[in-house]
């Protein structure tokens, strides 16, 4: 789990430490009522209608899995960082929901498989994007779908993140109905006003 405002610094962080000041981001902890509530508005039309089974790739805290649980969707989490894990725990005690210690690039589900597979800025760090997207293809039950929020974060030249027409090329031969939401003028989702590439992908499993 990454976020944007750090994201040149990010690859060899040590998320253990970082867990107990994750959410003092904005876009982290959603502790801001009007953050927490862009967020949740966003989700709402992002998942399903219906009850789902929502696997949060790269949970964190598990802030966007708390969201997902409290529209009624089943949530599993998956990060590799135990500190971020157990929080995410913490954070939904009571919940319909399970989080777990892995890789999100393989993550440790076994056979079970997914009406939605959720990622927030996590695949512009991957090496790979395109095998990765593959595998988690895999995880989605038939008439699933991805979740993908991503971006370009900084102005910068070379820019750091993965951007919308480079993401809906990798997720052409696995997806249908591809829909591009562009964030970056909602200043409520990060608490600020940002002015780099933000956006979420929402695509049928093919």
């Amino acid at each position: 789990m990454t976020n944007g405002e750090h994201a040149i610094t990010e690859a060899g962080m040590d998320w253990d430490a970082a867990a107990a000041s994750f959410d003092d981001e904005p876009d982290h902890g959603l502790r801001d009522p009007e953050v927490r509530q862009a967020w949740a508005s966003r989700l709402r039309s992002w998942l399903p209608a219906r009850p789902s089974d929502v696997l949060d790739l790269g949970c964190g805290t598990g802030s966007l899995s708390l969201l997902a649980a409290e529209q009624g969707h089943r949530v599993t989490g998956v990060d590799r960082a135990p500190a971020m894990v157990d929080l995410a725990r913490a954070k939904l005690a009571g919940r319909d929901a399970a989080f777990l210690v892995g890789d999100a690039v393989v993550p440790p589900v076994g056979e079970e498989r997914f009406d939605v597979v959720l990622v927030r800025h996590v695949l512009w760090a991957l090496p790979d994007p395109g095998r990765v997207l593959r595998h988690w293809r895999g995880l989605l039950r038939p008439g699933g779908r991805f979740v993908l929020v991503e971006g370009v974060w900084g102005t910068t030249v070379p820019s750091v993140g993965i951007p919308a027409a480079r993401l809906t090329a990798l997720l052409a031969p696995l997806a249908r109905d591809v829909r591009v939401e562009r964030l970056s003028g909602d200043a409520r989702l990060w608490g600020k006003d940002v002015d780099d590439e933000r956006y979420a992908v929402v695509a049928g499993a093919a």
